[in-house]
């Protein structure tokens, strides 16, 4: 079907909007606030059909990485390293990730990955442009 390999691809950070507030929000803890901060994540992403992997790459080497299939529950950690199980929807092409305190999205616009998490709230939108 159309669209089904949309998300595969390395895209890599290219700018976010109210990274402070929302972190705030979410009470990342400041050491992890500063390394975050327009940090050049490279995220991967790996589609086939409803599996995904999406892989995080952090500057320095460390990586995370979450395996889920849309519809079913997954265990997923955050970019705070918190562990918890949610459940990925597809909605209009829009994945869709509801956390205990805040909801994620991701979709593809224009080649670009756009993932916007909100909290209370607080909205942060976070873009990074293919790389591969």
């Amino acid at each position: 079907p159309e669209g089904t390999m949309a998300f595969t691809g390395k895209y890599e950070f290219e700018g976010d909007e109210n990274y402070d507030a929302f972190v705030q929000k979410i009470g990342l803890p400041s050491d992890k606030v500063e390394m975050g901060r327009n940090c050049k994540i490279v995220t991967e992403v790996v589609q086939n059909g409803n599996d995904f992997t999406w892989t995080q790459h952090f500057p320095g080497g460390r990586t995370t990485t979450n395996t889920f299939t849309v519809g079913k529950e997954a265990d997923m950690e955050t970019m705070g390293g918190k562990k918890f199980q949610a459940t990925v929807k597809m909605e209009g092409g829009k994945l869709i990730a509801d956390f205990p305190n805040y909801r994620h999205t991701a979709e593809i616009c224009g080649g670009k990955l756009v993932e916007i998490s909100t909290s209370s709230g607080v909205v942060y939108k976070r873009t990074s442009k293919k790389i591969a």
